[in-house]
């Protein structure tokens, strides 16, 4: 070994000076630990054996002292070594964990003291939220042995030990690895129906009333949630609860919901029952829960138009041999609307996230009841996403999830039928760093993006494998007892990072062409690997991911490594949160079809408004989007919470108008859901900060919409204030 100067690359990543000393010190005691004499020569016939290069790891020096102790024939020094290593090794890891312990609890929150994926849901820092933090890095180092050993049986060790390259330095992140379970999922309630929980390790039968519907309910959607990393949505919740309420009241018990039907001293009616089941179950499942690290159930409702419902349910039979009802569907999810809209000015009630679909035809809404109802919850101050199609061969069933419906029938015999469906799991790319990374180096992104896209696909199959594994030996009951179909289920690539680049390559992040066909080129090049690796077990699809936690820490990254960094959270949209130029007409067309084409997973538009806009201008702005394209959005308007009187106004106001205190915090949406803005992480609260919320002013005074030929050529949305 020849005598340099050399640096040397410490655990934390950190450069420090090779030290000789240091080494021969360690021979020394080990040799000392064992009672073996040990002379000059022979520690300089174990150094021969070293190959130190600059930057070498220090991990790597050791693993080369062990080497040569064994070479030489010092089995029980090496022995001494190794067990000291270990030994070191565990003191370093409770040493972290301590100093992890005191770093969280005296962090400003949960999300701001948690190291790997802060989560503005975690509204509490206690002990239960600090014992779901500290077992996080096992679960990571667990999940990713597990998946290169998988990739190794597979395509072998040399894409193996790409992956974990890529993912160290950040060109790719594999999501939710601090948790075993697969991604998400819009489950099917019929086994449910049919067979309470026992299916899937529960102990509640069938419900038979409303009373036991409710309660089995909070039970199935806890119980199907711990087994999931991410969302449960149940596009079917109001239709079986309206089969209940049906049982029990009668088929057409909208017609006289204030008919007294309580014999009891409190008088109830129809309407009081229902809305009773709408409390225990929504205040039931925004409860913290153990299983979620002390979280709330991330729980996802649907709402349906007519021709929407017709379409997913048309073919639905209960087990009685009865079919939906359209009517007092219709009655029930206007009613609980109106109902949760107004119950969140009572307190901070985060779930359901909620979702209505609307098909649309010429331009417009093809419900014109519906579209002009949703016009007027938004204008209440509701929160909820809208879903356009002009068919029913997709679901959007969470904060963006949009997935392919190839079969909206349902199978009786699994219960799987079209509203199944869900992600396994994710694995984003950097799009920001990747582009970069190829223009520098090849001065062309495309082959280096293009071998990053094929070996996401490989290690997504790879974790099917998986997954397959985990069912074979009865470690997934949703997937064996019919709540989900894993072969329904896509295997997603997620993006983030996409704005950045495209400011990197020097567009502007506007509507017009080129910056149209760059977005096109990358999500094109996606889809065509989505396609190629598809088969009739795996589906793929490509989402721009919510990117709460990893937007933060793509830039944190990027910057460090000297790549170029235009703000501190990377965007999960097509436009710039801080742009103030952009009119909402020109984030409703930055969302339209041209830029979503090749989404198959979903983007949300998120359009942040500093005040809300009447029913009319939000009816008009429904034709905006079908008629651009726009096919998922919702309106964010900061809800003024009182910190000192806890009022909730639906405006965004400097002072509470009731105590007139200025003691305020803002509800609004991070990024899926609706959240404190305290309650996020620091970083997350700065983001939150640089928003540009749009006034009235920025509603197009005159516009040109295509609405067919029936339709006038000039709509009017100002105006119409």
């Amino acid at each position: 070994m020849e005598m340099n100067n050399f640096a040397i690359t410490k655990r934390d990543g950190s450069k420090e000076a090779f030290s000789l000393d240091k080494i021969m010190n360690a021979i020394l005691k080990a040799f000392n630990s064992v009672n073996e004499p040990i002379n000059l020569g022979a520690i300089s016939k174990i150094l021969s054996h070293l190959n130190i290069q600059d930057g070498v790891k220090v991990e790597d020096i050791q693993n080369q002292v062990e080497e040569a102790l064994m070479r030489e024939g010092y089995y029980r020094v090496a022995k001494s070594f190794i067990i000291y290593r270990q030994e070191h090794k565990e003191d370093r890891e409770v040493l972290d964990k301590m100093k992890f312990l005191s770093d969280y609890m005296q962090a400003e929150n949960a999300a701001t003291g948690s190291k790997f994926d802060a989560n503005a849901n975690v509204e509490h820092k206690n002990i239960a939220t600090l014992a779901g933090e500290l077992p996080k890095k096992n679960f990571i180092r667990l999940n990713r042995r597990l998946l290169v050993e998988r990739i190794k049986k597979m395509y072998g060790k040399e894409l193996a030990d790409e992956y974990i390259d890529k993912l160290t330095h950040h060109f790719i992140y594999k999501n939710d690895e601090t948790n075993l379970a697969n991604y998400c999922a819009s489950i099917t309630m019929y086994p449910w129906l049919i067979g309470g929980t026992t299916s899937i390790g529960g102990n509640s039968t069938a419900p038979t009333n409303l009373k036991s519907f409710c309660g089995g309910f909070i039970n199935m959607v806890f119980m199907v949630s711990s087994m999931l990393a991410g969302a449960c949505a149940t596009p079917e919740f109001l239709m079986y609860m309206n089969y209940f309420i049906q049982k029990e009241y009668g088929k057409d018990y909208y017609k006289h919901a204030d008919d007294v039907v309580d014999l009891s001293l409190k008088k109830r009616t129809i309407d009081k029952i229902i809305t009773d089941c709408f409390e225990q179950i929504v205040y039931s499942l925004n409860q913290p829960t153990g299983a979620r690290n002390y979280q709330a159930v991330f729980w996802n409702i649907s709402y349906y138009d007519k021709y929407y419902f017709d379409s997913i349910f048309g073919n639905f039979y209960f087990p009685d041999g009865t079919q939906p009802d359209w009517n007092g569907l219709n009655w029930l999810q206007k009613r609980f609307m109106k109902w949760f809209n107004q119950e969140r000015t009572k307190t901070v009630l985060t779930f359901p996230v909620e979702t209505m679909a609307m098909l649309t035809e010429d331009g417009d809404c093809k419900d014109k009841e519906w579209a002009d109802f949703a016009a007027e919850m938004y204008a209440e101050g509701h929160s909820f996403f809208t879903y356009l199609s002009d068919n029913a061969d997709s679901l959007s069933s969470c904060c963006r999830l949009r997935n392919e419906i190839q079969d909206n029938g349902f199978s009786y015999t699994l219960g799987a039928g079209g509203v199944s469906t869900g992600s396994k799991s994710v694995l984003t790319i950097n799009l920001n760093r990747c582009i970069q990374y190829g223009v520098n180096h090849d001065g062309d992104f495309h082959p280096f993006l293009e071998h990053v896209i094929d070996l996401c696909h490989k290690v997504q199959l790879a974790y099917n494998e998986n997954l397959k594994e985990l069912q074979a030996h009865g470690m997934l009951p949703l997937f064996d007892a019919g709540y989900i179909n894993i072969n329904r289920q896509y295997l997603t690539i997620g993006i983030n990072g996409l704005v950045e680049a495209a400011e990197f390559m020097g567009l502007q992040i506007t509507p017009n062409d080129d910056y149209k066909h760059f977005v096109q080129d990358i999500l094109g090049m996606i889809e065509k690997y989505n396609k190629q690796y598809r088969s009739k077990e795996v589906m793929f699809n490509c989402e721009m991911i919510p990117a709460e936690n990893v937007g933060v820490k793509h830039a944190k990254w990027d910057r460090e490594d000297g790549y170029f960094v235009p703000r501190d959270c990377y965007n999960s949209y097509f436009y710039v949160v801080e742009d103030d130029s952009l009119s909402i007409l020109d984030k409703f067309k930055l969302h339209g079809a041209p830029y979503i084409e090749h989404l198959t997973g979903g983007s949300a538009l998120h359009m942040n408004l500093d005040e809300h806009l009447s029913q009319k201008q939000y009816r008009q702005l429904f034709r905006v989007a079908a008629h651009e394209g726009c096919n998922y959005f919702t309106y964010n308007i900061p809800n003024t919470v009182c910190n000192d009187c806890g009022h909730i106004d639906k405006r965004y106001l400097k002072e509470c108008p009731v105590c007139h205190s200025k003691n305020v915090d803002y509800l609004t949406r991070i990024i899926g859901y609706l959240k404190r803005v305290s309650n996020f992480s620091e970083a997350r609260q700065s983001e939150a900060h640089r928003r540009f919320y749009a006034g009235i002013d920025r509603l197009p005074k005159t516009q040109t919409i295509a609405l067919g030929e029936r339709s006038k050529a000039h709509q009017t949305v100002k105006e119409e204030k």
